[in-house]
């Protein structure tokens, strides 16, 4: 049995996003996934420990295992939508990288899960 974990360190409402509902259309039900929403001084110090680079990211993708993830969002430093940076972070733990193949399959779920659309600029 896999388990969800959902944890937000913001004061970011999360709304109507279909978080596990989402996960599982993309990984499945077997994948373990714990997402957690942080402020950007939390997402600065994690860039720089894991990807040594100084700025806020507004989504990482960790694979820890084969059948398990950590997805770490930032919502201040969105341009686009959380729901948008979640599916984008699953598609990485399931392998994708950036290129047309990840853009088709981000517009799919889009989709299928409209409250995930990308934000529109201003």
């Amino acid at each position: 049995m896999s388990t969800f974990s959902l944890v937000n360190k913001t004061r970011f409402t999360v709304g109507s996003i279909p978080f596990k509902k989402i996960k599982e259309s993309v990984l499945g039900t077997d994948f373990d996934l714990s997402v957690a929403l942080v402020g950007p001084a939390e997402s600065r110090a994690i860039t720089r420990q894991t990807r040594r680079q100084d700025h806020v990211s507004n989504v990482l993708a960790f694979l820890l295992s084969k059948n398990s993830g950590e997805i770490i969002l930032c919502p201040s430093a969105a341009k686009e939508g959380i729901g948008y940076l979640f599916i984008h972070g699953l598609l990485h733990s399931k392998g994708h990288v950036h290129g047309v193949t990840m853009e088709k399959a981000e517009a799919r779920l889009q989709k299928q899960f409209p409250i995930c659309k990308k934000q529109s600029p201003g």
